[in-house]
């Protein structure tokens, strides 16, 4: 396709249910008129497509569509690399969560929701094998043109299609790592975390990282305050209800808080980018995050952290 159409557009065009069809390129589903495209294998939906996940496929797609073309293409700073592949600093969510997977060489990934592809490809550097799945045709074809520029478009395979109809291999991935998508599908997490536990190895390890929000005050501060966060419309943290569910998919799930007033480091370090600040803006940022560390501990306190990274393994092998 030269031009990219919102998926609602085509749709609303023909008044035509969805349907999952097979593109020349085998790793890309979209969601495509039942009268027109090639040939058609099968429903999203068996029992017919539901209008709030069309509507939510379309606006995600069409939302990150436009981050991705703000993006310039570009391979990793060397910083970043040299920065996760040896994580030091636990207090920082992303560095937690590379020190959780550990050794990467040789390991089968799916990032799921992989967006831009700086997760993927970080780990494609560490010498994982990662299958990267995202609805936004935009980001999949960033990340492609990314994986080109660092190397390893022989270790990466990017999927674009909704992650509640993608059709993988049951039990393939060491690891299944989401950075901030689960809180995108809370209308479908029940069958979502299903399929994603479903598709790692025996012994596998499943991280997540998402925004929470357990406190019913600042639950009401939110609706209140006027934020400006690069947010699609519908999306919310994750309250109780839905920790349970992925709890309920995950039993050993263990849970590490981040983000009280470790948010306040937007002050200072633009584009969030720790790797390139200066010596007095990275010691601010190393005591943000360990009094964070050290606060969140404590049970009491633990509703103030905006971030989780909830993780666990499958039961089997070590």
């Amino acid at each position: 396709m030269n031009e990219r159409e919102s998926l609602d557009g085509r749709l609303a065009a023909v008044g035509a249910p969805a349907v999952l069809v097979t593109n020349p390129a085998p790793e890309r589903n979209r969601v495509s008129p039942r009268q027109t495209g090639p040939r058609l294998e099968e429903e999203l939906f068996p029992t017919g497509l539901s209008p709030e996940a069309l509507a939510r496929w379309a606006s995600e797609s069409d939302f990150f569509d436009q981050m991705a073309e703000k993006q310039r293409p570009q391979p990793l700073d060397a910083l970043t690399l040299e920065r996760y592949r040896a994580p030091r600093r636990p207090w920082f969510n992303k560095e937690f969560r590379f020190r959780l997977m550990g050794e990467l060489s040789g390991r089968r990934v799916l990032d799921v929701g992989c967006g831009d592809g700086s997760n993927a490809l970080l780990m494609a550097r560490f010498g994982a094998r990662v299958t990267g799945i995202d609805i936004s045709p935009r980001s999949i074809e960033l990340c492609k043109h990314r994986a080109r520029l660092d190397g390893v478009e022989d270790s990466t395979h990017f999927i674009c299609s909704p992650l509640e109809t993608a059709d993988l291999l049951e039990g393939s991935f060491d690891v299944i790592w989401g950075d901030g998508v689960l809180h995108h599908l809370i209308p479908e997490l029940e069958g979502v975390m299903r399929k994603l536990v479903s598709y790692a190895k025996p012994g596998g390890l499943l991280v997540f990282s998402e925004p929470v929000c357990l406190s019913p005050l600042m639950r009401k501060l939110r609706k209140h305050i006027p934020i400006h966060t690069d947010a699609t419309p519908n999306e919310r943290p994750l309250e109780r209800t839905e920790l349970d569910i992925i709890q309920r998919h995950l039993p050993g799930l263990e849970l590490r808080w981040f983000s009280f007033l470790s948010r306040m480091d937007r002050l200072f370090l633009r584009d969030h980018n720790f790797e390139r600040a200066s010596k007095p803006r990275k010691l601010a940022a190393d005591v943000l995050g360990c009094t964070d560390r050290a606060l969140l501990a404590l049970p009491g306190l633990q509703r103030l952290g905006g971030m989780c990274v909830m993780y666990g393994r499958l039961p089997g092998q070590d």
